[in-house]
């Protein structure tokens, strides 16, 4: 049980008070009396405010839900109509640009990949900051990105037939991102620097440079030897690694053993999502995680092999530049701290009623507090150079609730003795009332946005939830070629193009979490940059690598620049609700879209309520791997909710199809020793329990979201099976 202390006017749980007084008020010039005084403030002003937010939305579906239920049939202009009428689309403002200052390069000039991380493990997030780096070699060797054909077999040993066909592949791409005056990188035996320029020494013994010298950026070691060749495209870095002594560099005549790509140039450490924290003991643990990571001093322990291993933040990487002088490049991924939503409340502290706060005000107070060491300099590593805090707000729903967190960060910088607007705001449209008054949600955070994007898994679950009642929904694979999908993200890129976000700010788009099928990754994730995004979430470290292939490929500078004529208003067809007109699905094609929903569902869910676990590579129904978080629930439980209330399956159905496929997840996780089977017991298992409640009361959750579930179901979990971290 937690024990509380009065701090100001809350209660604050000892573990938690413990920490912000002891690990991190010390060296931010604020006191511990000052602090809790200016918090209780915050939540006495902002927690009424939040509660008739959430009031809102409830009061817009309820409004939806029966003005479907009266029309069973209607016209596009009565729905469109109906929908302005009751506020829920805005009127739309003037038009305006954005006026963000203080943005580092990583996120207004630069395009490239984007990690998202939890914060909860701190060998998963130290892993993401130093992703800012990668080999080249080691993605393509250790993935399908090379095939294994032709003696090309990923083997325990050093397989050669597939080393030639890595150093193959990263010559190509020298090719394309640095190309030569003349030959080929192919054809290379000498690299040198010769007055500040990059001489290439042919086997035929010609002598050639670069064909834009200006990608010459610099070097390591001696000009005539050097270690490394520093080389830029299309605003990315990339290292050719010369060292005749390596094992790889001595089978090559140039003695190159790596290509060191600049990956994730930003990582968002995440809070939310893809971690389970629900009470004070895991807020604890995350917040510990990031202030070791703003501070620059976290470690993380483990064995490999055999071996203890430490991993520690990389430093900066530092060169000879192509004029004589020093260059000093960043050796981290530039971090973003995602917050929680607006949503939920968290029981580590109370106000002075005796309410829980909302854990989106919890987390913007203490997330920027830890910041600020590194706005100030009392950090070991700096991750903004322009002294901004960069955190992303998920799951906001128009225009009032941006203003609202807009607000709440002016009073957190009040507290914290932060210039304005120090604190930036990451807004993801992933909400269809945002979708569709995204220019207004932009224009009131219009001095301090730095990213916006979209999220296909928790959009189509709200799209579901918001018309629950006008029909069932189409098949979920369907979803992807629907008329709404397509339109909202063209949307999202001309809405932040028209704001003026280039240049300022970063236009993203979603996940690959198919982590094993790099492959496919390199062929399809490419669109995203031609879609006119400068950054995308990538799964891991390896897929940063990968997809910033796609950066040197296409230059998004000059597709944005395109893409800014770009005057289509997409409302109507964001609107087109993907409804399935008189559907003539064969009971083998309905459980089929049962079984794989029922599985993904129980997949994530029993490794969430019963191990902490908010983001793992879980397998699907055909076994794939595919990297989860909170937002696969939603689209999957609402998909199966939908059904059930239009009668394409019933209860019972469902009710088998969730014992079927628990047994299919049991077997699946059979290898891991701390693992609770939820067969044949079904009652007894709480993850079991919280997968149904998922589905079987999947409409009465607001606005669809599985957070309310889940943080129940492992508050149980813990307490029945005396879990501690």
């Amino acid at each position: 049980m937690s024990n509380y202390i009065q701090a100001g006017a809350l209660q604050v749980d000892q573990r938690l008070l413990q920490f912000i007084n002891q690990e991190v008020l010390p060296g931010t010039g604020i006191t511990e009396a000052d602090f809790w005084k200016g918090f209780s403030g915050i939540v006495a002003e902002f927690g009424p405010k939040n509660r008739e937010l959430l009031k809102k939305r409830d009061e817009l579906q309820e409004k939806i839900d029966t003005w479907h239920r009266e029309h069973a049939s209607f016209s596009f202009e009565e729905y469109k109509s109906f929908l302005q009428s009751i506020g829920y689309i805005e009127p739309v403002s003037e038009d305006f640009e954005v006026t963000t200052e203080n943005v580092d390069e990583e996120i207004a000039l630069q395009a490239g990949p984007q990690l998202v991380v939890p914060v909860d493990n701190a060998r998963y997030a130290i892993n993401a900051a130093n992703a800012r780096w990668g080999s080249l070699y080691d993605a393509l060797y250790g993935t399908d990105a090379i095939p294994e054909t032709d003696g090309a077999d990923r083997t325990k040993e050093y397989n050669p037939i597939r080393g030639e066909k890595v150093i193959a592949f990263g010559r190509k791409f020298l090719d394309q991102a640095a190309p030569l005056q003349a030959g080929s990188h192919s054809e290379a035996v000498k690299y040198a620097v010769v007055s500040g320029q990059l001489i290439v020494t042919l086997k035929d013994g010609t002598e050639t440079g670069l064909r834009q010298q200006e990608a010459f950026q610099g070097f390591q070691g001696s000009e005539s030897v050097p270690a490394a060749i520093l080389l830029k495209n299309n605003g990315l870095y990339f290292e050719i690694q010369i060292d005749k002594n390596d094992a790889i560099g001595q089978t090559d005549p140039a003695g190159i053993k790596d290509i060191l790509m600049e990956a994730a140039l930003t990582t968002i450490m995440d809070c939310e999502d893809s971690i389970a924290a629900v009470d004070a003991e895991d807020k604890v643990a995350v917040y510990r995680n990031w202030l070791g990571l703003v501070k620059g001093d976290l470690t993380a322990s483990f064995r490999k092999n055999g071996k203890e291993m430490t991993r520690r933040l990389n430093e900066n990487r530092r060169y000879t530049s192509a004029d004589g002088k020093e260059l000093e490049l960043p050796g981290r991924s530039l971090m973003f701290i995602r917050n929680v939503g607006h949503l939920m409340t968290a029981n580590a502290v109370l106000d002075e009623n005796g309410n829980e706060v909302f854990e989106g005000i919890l987390d913007g107070v203490i997330t920027s507090a830890i910041a600020k060491h590194s706005v100030i300099g009392t950090s070991k590593l700096k991750n903004s150079r322009k002294g901004s805090v960069y955190i992303v707000k998920p799951k906001m729903h128009g225009s009032e609730e941006v203003a609202f967190a807009n607000e709440l960060f002016n009073r957190i910088e009040d507290l914290l003795a932060l210039e304005r607007n120090t604190l930036k705001i990451g807004v993801m449209d992933e909400e269809r009332r945002t979708s569709l008054n995204l220019k207004n949600c932009i224009r009131e955070v219009k001095e301090r946005i730095v990213f916006i994007n979209t999220g296909f898994l928790d959009r189509t679950g709200d799209e579901i939830h918001t018309s629950m009642e006008a029909g069932p929904v189409i098949r979920k694979g369907e979803v992807k070629s629907s008329v709404w999908l397509s339109a909202y993200e063209k949307s999202n890129v001309k809405t932040g193009l028209k704001a003026g976000l280039q240049g300022r700010a970063q236009i993203g788009k979603g996940m690959w979490a198919m982590t094993d099928l790099m492959a496919d990754m390199l062929e399809q994730k490419v669109n995203h940059p031609k879609a006119g995004a400068n950054t995308a979430w990538v799964p891991s470290p390896t897929a940063a690598v990968l997809h910033a292939l796609h950066y040197h490929e296409v230059d998004v500078k000059a597709v944005q620049n395109q893409l800014k004529q770009n005057t289509g208003d997409y409302t109507d067809e964001i609107l087109n609700i993907p409804l399935a007109e008189n559907p003539t699905w064969s009971e083998e094609e309905i459980q089929k879209e049962l079984d794989n929903n029922a599985q993904g569902i129980l997949g994530y869910v029993v490794r969430w309520v019963e191990q902490g676990v908010g983001c793992s590579k879980v397998p699907d129904i055909n076994g794939v791997g595919l990297m989860e978080d909170r937002a696969t629930l939603r689209i999957s439980s609402q998909h199966i909710a939908n059904w059930l209330r239009h009668g394409v399956c019933s209860e019972e159905q469902v009710m088998e199809t969730m014992k079927r496929m628990a047994k299919v997840v049991d077997q699946q996780n059979a290898g891991d020793a701390a693992y609770r089977p939820m067969a044949p017991n079904y009652e007894e298992s709480v993850a079991f329990q919280a997968a149904c409640d998922l589905v079987f009361k999947g409409k009465e959750q607001p606005n669809g979201y599985t957070e309310p579930i889940l943080h129940k179901r492992r508050l149980e979990a813990k307490q029945k099976y005396s879990i501690t971290q």
